[in-house]
């Protein structure tokens, strides 16, 4: 039998040095950049995304990143497809697909496929608004509890988008989420997958590292950036862009809804929940190869395990 070709995912939490890793192993093997990042496909976010620059950019170039504007949506659908397209074009010019991101929805499409889950809908999701703005997001949550007690319970009762995508699932269909997760379709990756998960020995050490990157942020120019993008685009605070973290935040700031010192607060606050959840996935991902992001030698160690895999 043929060997199936090689592909790299290089998974980490938010802050775990993954695009550094990333870029300094593009000057040394034969790979091309592909981003698994929900926030780094809209264009004009840079700042708040942690996108890297032009100029490393220039000698690494990632490829799914400023492909759309902020006004638009993404799916791990479309995801999937892209990324799909762009392995094999990599592959096809006798390079390796490295994939670096911390979306671990995305890769878990792409390894695993998508339910045959229901579109959104613009009535089911005005009605679910106006219960979110009258009761609140937790309630909406109390409620999901009692028809998908499955799903509510690894929801954070904060989570407005996830809670309303699954009562809007359960509105359009009569079944729960969790039980439409129990139907997917099996699906064979055609590639030899070497999964690197970089994980944090030190939690209080990852904290430490996101809150500076978040002061620096903010400090760099944060509020103007999301001003720029106000001013530049039609947007609103339900977009997907702007619920991205850091994001939602500022435009709270810009509205009058928090000051400075809740802005640094709750950014901070949702940038850990946020790496809570990927090492949660992480955990949950087989057959990877775990790498201490706070050693020595990071981009060194994940050459080792490149060539102990071939």
């Amino acid at each position: 039998m043929n060997r199936l070709p090689t592909a790299i995912f290089l998974m980490g939490p938010t802050a775990s040095g993954k695009t550094g890793v990333a870029v300094e192993l593009a000057q040394t093997l034969p790979v091309e950049l592909i981003s698994v990042d929900s926030a780094l496909v809209y264009r004009d976010m840079n700042i708040g995304t942690a996108k890297p620059d032009a100029a490393t950019l220039k000698i690494a170039p990632h490829h799914l990143i400023d492909i759309i504007d902020p006004t638009e949506s993404y799916s791990a659908a479309t995801f999937r497809n892209d990324a799909l397209r762009l392995m094999a074009d990599i592959t096809a010019r006798g390079k390796i697909p490295l994939l670096v991101g911390g979306t671990m929805l995305y890769f878990r499409a792409l390894t695993n496929g998508l339910n045959d889950l229901p579109v959104a809908d613009r009535e089911v999701r005005a009605e679910l608004d106006e219960i979110i703005a009258t009761h609140g997001i937790q309630y909406l949550h109390a409620r999901l509890a009692l028809v998908d007690t499955a799903t509510a319970a690894r929801l954070s009762p904060n989570d407005t988008q996830r809670i309303q995508r699954a009562m809007e699932i359960y509105k359009l269909t009569g079944k729960p989420m969790s039980e439409h997760l129990l139907h997917k379709a099996g699906v064979v990756l055609p590639y030899d997958v070497l999964n690197i998960a970089f994980m944090p020995g030190d939690r209080h050490a990852l904290h430490q590292r996101i809150a500076t990157r978040f002061e620096q942020m903010v400090k760099h120019g944060l509020l103007d950036e999301v001003r720029q993008l106000r001013a530049k685009y039609n947007l609103n605070p339900e977009l997907p862009s702007m619920r991205c973290v850091g994001y939602r935040q500022a435009w709270q700031y810009l509205e009058g809804e928090i000051d400075e010192a809740q802005l640094l607060a709750t950014g901070l606050a949702a940038t850990r929940q946020l790496a809570k959840r990927q090492i949660t996935w992480l955990r949950s991902t087989p057959n990877k190869i775990e790498i201490d992001c706070f050693s020595e030698q990071l981009a060194q160690q994940v050459r080792l395990a490149i060539n102990r895999a071939n």
